[in-house]
């Protein structure tokens, strides 16, 4: 078969197309599914707990991750501010993904534990208290939003059944362990365990 009669038939260059592109797909993906680097989990790192797991949902509805990536690129400048570069087994539990790629604010893989609880409430509260140039928006109706914790057990058996290691413990005391919090605490929760698994590499 010539190239000629290949780029004169378009439906037969768009089968050719995807049948490479479905190749060279396959090439470079199947093998991370068998890779440990990629598939296990880093050393320390444990699911998130259930305050953590609805602090983790209420930064996606917030939409907090559309400015703030959590993936460090092995670069010197990343490294430097931020810490050691992302790793795969940091995110084996991580449904969907937050890496991004844009940042307007900085990047939170590694936040845990680098300011107080209040820093953060104040921050929510009204980010220019703590950073005067800041553009972000405040958060404060997160302080009037009580957690009923009804649907946390559901979230958990979610994750179990796509891998991620929570036990039938875990899940039966998911409720009781949000119930009565406010998604005020549970977002300064999920940002107190970013990446503390990761402090001493």
């Amino acid at each position: 078969m010539s190239h000629e009669t290949i780029e004169k038939n378009v439906g037969l260059m768009a089968i050719l197309i995807v049948v490479a592109i479905s190749w060279g797909g396959l090439a470079e993906i199947v093998p991370l599914f068998f890779i440990s680097e990629t598939t296990e989990p880093v050393e320390g790192l444990k699911p998130y707990p259930a305050l953590e797991l609805e602090g983790r949902d209420i930064y996606i509805r917030e939409g907090c991750h559309v400015c703030h990536t959590q993936m460090i690129r092995p670069l010197r400048a990343e490294t430097e501010r931020y810490g050691h570069y992302t790793v795969a087994g940091e995110d084996v539990y991580e449904h969907p993904f937050l890496w991004g790629s844009k940042r307007t604010g900085p990047d939170l893989s590694r936040i845990g534990n680098r300011y107080s609880d209040d820093w953060h409430r104040v921050h929510l509260n009204d980010p220019r208290d703590v950073v005067p140039e800041s553009n972000m928006p405040a958060y404060t109706w997160l302080n009037g939003a009580v957690l009923d914790g009804v649907d946390t057990p559901k979230k958990l058996e979610a994750l179990k059944f796509l891998g991620v290691p929570y036990t039938d413990e875990d899940i039966a005391n998911a409720t009781d362990a949000v119930k009565g919090k406010t998604e005020m605490d549970a977002i300064v929760a999920y940002l107190q365990g970013l990446g503390k698994e990761m402090k001493n590499r």
